[in-house]
């Protein structure tokens, strides 16, 4: 259960992150969280200025019932199916944290206070339906500080452009590889355009590229560990890092051609990088790796909990630890192939498992929450018999 009996103490690490010009994005979200204080006390002393949610962070929150107890029973009696209800209870915990953040939202001018909510991962591969989706989201949490989730699937890119062409604000997850990150920028730019056609004003939609780093570590150093050669084993821990850093030298290039000049003349916003899976999943490497390696201005960093504090209570933050690694990006990327790792192997079966993962998150969701249903229906039915 989450408490909150003292605020912690402001953090200087994370205050000169912020300073850095990289947005503290909180990775959870749970009706604890919202009721204790706890996401306020986080947005008051740890520089957090946004959340993430996955269908996975759900499924933990809305599975262990804290909170949630009184809204189940109200929807067992009204007999809802049980993705209604899953959507209302997880809509309006979006809902509140929105409302916690809208401040942040209204200072930083649309740019921070966002809350990011997903479409049904099962729909990952059908763009008509997570259009559809997400346009249901987006009128179901009814806050302008939303923004869906999309996951950057080949068939979610149509997607993409749709829904921000129809003005809304969106989050790309699930981005693994340099290729779909450029097709993800481009999608985004497509829809601004269409948008600006269709007479939207252009600064009302934000948006933010999801790419996930510490799955990129796990899965090329599971190979260089099997190859276990000493070449191999020194190039552990640093594919991740490098192929964020060439995402973020793409992001320089795009946003910075003619193309983007003409939307940004329009008062379009650029889509900023959010590094996404920074707690380390290998006990060996720093707590605050995909921290303090990924320091770069207009850039979002979204951490669980466990790296927030891990961050205040000892992270480095040294300046910008991007821009200036490129050349070395292309260089540890280019061992790694040399030793016969592919790369659109790993990003490929990562992308793979990302949407597995989410899909069996949700079907767990949707599991318990059924049983829940069916157990409080029970309950109502005794009571009316007993009548």
């Amino acid at each position: 259960m989450i408490t909150v009996t003292e605020a912690p103490a402001p953090a200087e690490a994370l205050k000169r992150l912020s300073e850095e010009g990289v947005s503290i994005w909180l990775d959870d979200l749970s009706r604890e969280r919202i009721r204790t204080g706890n996401l306020a006390a986080l947005i008051a002393t740890r520089n957090v200025v946004g959340v993430t949610t996955n269908p996975s962070i759900f499924q933990a929150a809305i599975g262990s019932g804290e909170g949630y107890e009184d809204q189940l029973a109200d929807l067992a009696v009204r007999g809802v199916t049980v993705d209604e209800a899953v959507r209302m209870m997880t809509t309006a915990d979006v809902r509140a944290a929105a409302d916690l953040l809208h401040d942040t939202y209204t200072t930083t001018d649309g740019r921070d206070g966002r809350v990011s909510i997903e479409v049904d991962p099962r729909l990952a591969h059908d763009p008509a339906a997570t259009v559809a989706e997400a346009r249901q989201l987006a009128w179901l949490v009814d806050r302008p500080n939303v923004m869906i989730k999309i996951p950057a699937t080949e068939a979610g890119l149509p997607a993409i452009t749709e829904v921000v062409g129809l003005g809304i604000s969106v989050n790309v997850t699930l981005i693994f590889s340099l290729e779909r990150y450029r097709a993800v920028m481009d999608a985004y730019l497509a829809g601004l355009e269409r948008a600006r056609a269709a007479g939207t004003d252009l600064s009302t939609v934000h948006s933010v590229a999801s790419f996930f780093v510490s799955r990129v570590d796990a899965e090329i150093d599971k190979r260089l560990t099997a190859l276990g050669t000493g070449p191999a084993l020194a190039l552990r821990g640093r594919a991740a890092l490098a192929n964020a850093r060439l995402a973020y030298q793409a992001y320089e290039e795009v946003f910075s051609g003619p193309r983007w000049a003409a939307l940004e003349k329009a008062g379009a916003h650029p889509q900023r990088p959010l590094w996404a899976s920074t707690g380390v999943k290998d006990p060996a490497y720093k707590d605050t790796l995909y921290v303090e390696e990924l320091v770069a201005p207009g850039t979002v960093n979204t951490m669980p909990e466990a790296t927030l504090d891990a961050t205040a209570d000892h992270g480095d933050i040294t300046g910008d630890t991007v821009t200036g690694g490129y050349a070395q990006a292309r260089a540890d990327l280019a061992a790694v192939a040399d030793l016969g790792i592919s790369y659109d192997e790993v990003v490929t079966r990562l992308e793979d498992d990302g949407v597995a993962k989410f899909e069996a998150a949700w079907e767990d969701l949707l599991s318990t929450v059924t049983k829940s249903l069916t157990s409080r229906a029970a309950d109502v039915n005794k009571g009316a018999d007993a009548e």
